[in-house]
């Protein structure tokens, strides 16, 4: 029997789990129709969802993105049972006093012309909606569960374990 996926419109229980999970599988598409992955990092998300990556204005993101504004991003954390992904719009942003304010001194080694480089652009993205897997990460539960499979031939549900889809209103 296929399992029941909770929907929530609350854009908080994704931003909860991606916000101590920096890098994301941002994946976009190509002019021919095929799908481009690439690790990016991202910036603390905001309290509604909007999610800051930096990138280069001449980079193929940037033009993949004006072609077409969904994206996808995908984050895991393995050692906590954590996956989520979130489809979202990008929007390019050039604003330079919002540059700044996201700047950190770390991305100096992606950017070394520092915050005034006038390459940089952030990409801005609005979430569409999201899915959670998230699942106690304990090798005695994991255990347990493995000997309740074998011995009934039916599937562990562990107290805590969560896996919801999240759509914005």
């Amino acid at each position: 029997m296929a399992e029941k996926v909770a929907v929530s419109h609350d854009v908080t229980k994704l931003v909860e789990r991606i916000k101590d999970i920096k890098i994301a599988m941002m994946t976009t598409l190509e002019p021919d129709g095929s799908l481009h992955s690439r690790p990016m990092y991202t910036h603390e998300p905001e309290a509604d969802g909007t999610l800051w990556f930096f990138t280069e204005q001449d980079s193929p993101k940037i033009d993949e993105v004006q072609q077409d504004r969904h994206v996808n991003l995908g984050y895991s954390k393995p050692q906590d049972n954590l996956y989520v992904s979130i489809s979202g719009r990008a929007r390019i942003v050039t604003d330079r006093a919002k540059i700044k304010e996201l700047w950190t001194e770390s991305l100096r080694t992606w950017f070394p012309k520092g915050s005034d480089d006038p390459n940089i652009a952030l990409l801005r993205i609005d979430i569409d909606k999201g899915e959670y897997w998230d699942q106690p990460s304990n090798v005695l539960v994991h255990a347990f569960g493995y000997v309740k499979a074998v011995a009934t031939g039916e599937r562990y549900q562990p107290t805590g374990d969560e896996h919801a889809k999240v759509q914005p209103k």
